[in-house]
């Protein structure tokens, strides 16, 4: 049987749950309980704190587990990255107090407060720093204010609790975190449950990505309306009762819809319809 550990709570716990349910996965809590069995899959999906989920998969008490790369980073937990999962997209970076001139270049011998301790150490490692670091569980951005730091290194999204602290970031961002599937030993994806898995969550995360688009076209714009919606290997051409048009469809990214909508009509393309995907494999 296969033990996967998801985030008990939080965004990072909403999606994960979300995209292993679209999957096919029995994975959802009726209440507060730790471990949910999918009998169909034959899965047990252990509930953790999310900064746990690497250690547990590191040391082998679970077989997977789906967590941050910033919280895997800051675990120093010996696991692998089978599968980046595009959800829980965020940076690490530094701030400082506004307009204090203060770059990352300059944190030789200040105070940086972080919840993440390891990442920050391993890069004032790499700069030859001595800093002190100052690991705080959450509210990082109040501790400039409060005098506990002289900056600080945080994940950030929008960005807007930084500047309500009278923050700003500095320097390029440290870490580019995401959602990830990670196992304690590359070995795993040769098991047939975990192949299986795989195939199932990138089939989702590709469908995310594109839409089917549908439309008749006359065969004289044919040619033009298939360069503008080439597929993946080749549109589908169906005939009509009309024998100077055909129906057609093909594969198109999510992002180019408008575009591509514009362009088809152009060339007098005429019952343009898009579908949403739910999983495909390619």
């Amino acid at each position: 049987m296969l033990q996967i550990a998801i985030p008990n709570k939080g965004a990072l716990s909403e999606d994960a749950v979300q995209l292993l349910k679209e999957a096919g996965y029995k994975c959802s809590r009726y209440g507060r309980e730790l471990i949910v069995h999918d009998a169909v899959n034959d899965v047990d999906f252990i509930f953790l704190r999310p900064r746990d989920i690497a250690v547990y998969v590191g040391n082998g008490i679970v077989d997977l587990g789906i967590t941050g790369r910033d919280l895997t980073m800051d675990s120093k937990a010996d696991v692998a990255e089978l599968l980046p999962l595009e959800f829980g997209k965020s940076r690490f970076c530094y701030a400082v107090p506004k307009n204090s001139g203060l770059t990352p270049d300059k944190f030789d011998g200040l105070r940086i407060a972080t919840s993440y301790p390891e990442i920050v150490a391993q890069d004032m490692k790499k700069r030859n720093f001595n800093v002190k670091i100052v690991k705080l569980d959450g509210a990082v951005e109040i501790s400039v204010k409060l005098g506990v730091a002289d900056c600080i290194a945080d994940v950030v999204e929008s960005g807007r609790t930084l500047v309500e602290a009278g923050l700003e970031i500095t320097g390029e961002p440290i870490l580019f975190s995401e959602a990830l599937l990670i196992a304690g030993n590359e070995d795993v994806v040769n098991l047939p449950e975990v192949k299986k898995l795989i195939a199932r969550l990138r089939g989702i995360l590709v469908a995310r990505s594109y839409v089917m688009i549908e439309y008749d076209i006359e065969k004289s714009s044919l040619k033009k309306c298939c360069q503008i919606t080439p597929g993946i290997e080749s549109p589908t051409v169906s005939p009509l009762d009309n024998p100077n048009w055909v129906a057609v469809k093909a594969m198109i990214g999510k992002k180019e819809i408008n575009t591509v909508m514009d362009k088809l009509y152009a060339e007098g393309a005429r019952g343009i319809i898009v579908t949403a995907l739910a999983s495909c494999r390619l």
